[in-house]
Formats: C-alpha cells, sequence, structure tokens
C-alpha cells in the first residue's frame, strides 16, 4: 500500500503546484508553454517505466499476476499509448463543451484543472470495479470486447449527431437545480444575485466535461484491461496520461482538422483490443506485438492526415 500511497500523493502535489504555482495566475495557454508541458508529462510517464521495473524487479509492490520487470514495461507503455490515443477524442469533444459554453481561453485551464481531478476520483473507482469484475467473472472480458467492437464499429461509421452541450441531459438537469447565469462571472464557478445563488456557464462546462470523461473512460478502461488486469499498471498508465491531457488539449485542439484520418488509427485500435479481449483464451499475443501495432495505427493516421490531400 505505500508504493500506491506514495505514488497519488505525487500526483496530488503535481495537481497542488500546477494550479498553485505555475497557474496561480489566470492567463491564455499559448502553444509553445503548451509544448513544453505536453513534453513534461510524456517524459515523465515514460521515465516512470523505469519505476515500473524498479518495482517488479524488486517485488516492491503487489503483482497479482506474476509479470517479469519486463513484460510489465511493455504492458505499462502499451496501456499509456492506448489511453493517450484514446483522448483524442476527448479533446474535440472538450473544444465543442468551451465553444459552446462560450468559455474565454484565459479561465479554460482552471476548468480542466478541476475536470482532471474529478476524472481520477472516477477512474480510480472505474479501474478498482474493473479490475474486480475481471478477476471474479472471467466472462466478462468477452463482454468488454464485444462493446469495444461495437464503439470502433459505430466510430467508423461516423453517423453521430453532433454534440450541442446546451441540449443535452445534464445541462437540462442543472437548471432544475440551479437557475444558470447567461454570461461568464470571472473564475466564479457560482455566484449570488440579489439572495440568489447561481451557476455560472463555467461550473456547466465542468459539469459536462466530467461526465464526459466517465463516457469516454468506459471505452479507454475496458480497452486498458485488456492489456493487463494488474491494478498499479492500469491506474499509473491511465492517471500519468489523464494528466498530460490538459496541456495536450490547447496543443492539439486547434491542429484537429489537420489529423482529419485519426479517427481511422483510434477505429483500428479499438478494433484490435476487442478481438484481443475476445481470443484472450486462445490466442495469446507477445506484448510488442500490441504495442507495435498500436504506433502503427497512430503513426499511420498521423502520416496518412498530413500526406493525403484533403478534397475541396
Amino acid at each position: 500500500m505505500w508504493i500506491w500511497i506514495i505514488f497519488i500523493t505525487c500526483i496530488l502535489v503535481f495537481l497542488a503546484l500546477d494550479l498553485g504555482v505555475f497557474n496561480k495566475e489566470n492567463h491564455v495557454i499559448k502553444t509553445k508553454e503548451a509544448s513544453i508541458w505536453t513534453a513534461i508529462w510524456v517524459t515523465v510517464a515514460l521515465s516512470f517505466s523505469g519505476v515500473i521495473y524498479w518495482l517488479f524487479a524488486n517485488g516492491l509492490v503487489d503483482n497479482p499476476t506474476g509479470l517479469t520487470a519486463n513484460t510489465a514495461v511493455l504492458k505499462y507503455i502499451t496501456g499509456y499509448l492506448i489511453e493517450l490515443s484514446l483522448s483524442v477524442d476527448n479533446v474535440f469533444v472538450i473544444a465543442v463543451i468551451f465553444s459552446s459554453f462560450k468559455v474565454p481561453p484565459i479561465y479554460q485551464h482552471r476548468v480542466l484543472f478541476w475536470g482532471i481531478l474529478g476524472a481520477i476520483i472516477f477512474r480510480a473507482i472505474m479501474i478498482f470495479f474493473g479490475v474486480a469484475l475481471i478477476t471474479r467473472f472471467e466472462w466478462i472480458i468477452y463482454v468488454f470486447g464485444v462493446f469495444l467492437l461495437y464503439t470502433a464499429f459505430k466510430m467508423l461509421q461516423g453517423e453521430e449527431e453532433e454534440f450541442n452541450p446546451k441540449k443535452s441531459f445534464v445541462f437540462r438537469q442543472i437548471k432544475k437545480i440551479y437557475p444558470i447565469t447567461g454570461s461568464i462571472q470571472g473564475e466564479d464557478f457560482f455566484v449570488r444575485r440579489m439572495g440568489i445563488k447561481a451557476a455560472t456557464p463555467l461550473f456547466v462546462a465542468l459539469i459536462v466535461i466530467e461526465l464526459t470523461d466517465i463516457l469516454f473512460a468506459l471505452d479507454s478502461i475496458p480497452a486498458i484491461l485488456a492489456i493487463t488486469a494488474d491494478p498499479f499498471l492500469v491506474f499509473s498508465s491511465n492517471i500519468l496520461a489523464i494528466m498530460g491531457l490538459r496541456s495536450m488539449y490547447f496543443l492539439i485542439s486547434r491542429m484537429l482538422e489537420k489529423f482529419r484520418f485519426i479517427n481511422y488509427s483510434l477505429v483500428v485500435i479499438l478494433a484490435f483490443v476487442g478481438l484481443k479481449m475476445l481470443l484472450s483464451h486462445y490466442l495469446h499475443l507477445a506484448e510488442w506485438v500490441s504495442l507495435t501495432v498500436i504506433l502503427v495505427a497512430l503513426v499511420g493516421g498521423v502520416v496518412a492526415s498530413l500526406a493525403i490531400p484533403e478534397k475541396e
């Protein structure tokens, strides 16, 4: 348990430094700053694979699935890349939410900070129950596999209705509980006007982002569980990918249109992981195979987007 406590404490310290030191004053996150922080978080996440090797090599963390240190590192990196790649869709939805509620760029980092904090709590709960289900009921892996294949098929069709946060069920329910102001009131989530407490668009955007992240976690967590059922590997790879999501949002949200084939990469990844789950009791692939498929799918989507000219 000490390893878990130290890891979670480090994450909380990073979050405190983020809001209390590096982003104490609200400001617009420029591309250069976002690039630096994205590079920092990717470096931290990949460097953590060294910690994973050390922990598993010395038996300092529970190892219920009997992994060697080298296998644990490969599973961690694969899980991290899966979560990072599936976050691309999340970035697009966050951009739509901010646009719908007219959240100024200067306050977007603040909303994402609290959104990430909530996401860590909810994902920890989902990971705990996901690992428990797979451990207790082996057949649940087939349910996860079918769900991922269905998600890949729906993504391939690309016939989803345009997402409008202001017409969502969540927005309507919030309006029943709290009055909502028509405009942003500085950095406040709640304001009091004439004795009435009202929620601002910042708070509504935060809640909608929080709930959409839970929906995205329904895809990403089963996908990581297909790679490993080790609780610490699933949790650490997921959380470190989430920690870098804010800087990645500011970096790639303006470039999403350029990477128009990245959705096909996600389709390939989800379909591969879904099939791997369905065949898990009959076919055992080496860890480097999964890692290679994910990397080739991501690189292929980016290269195709840059190389193939867009039709007018």
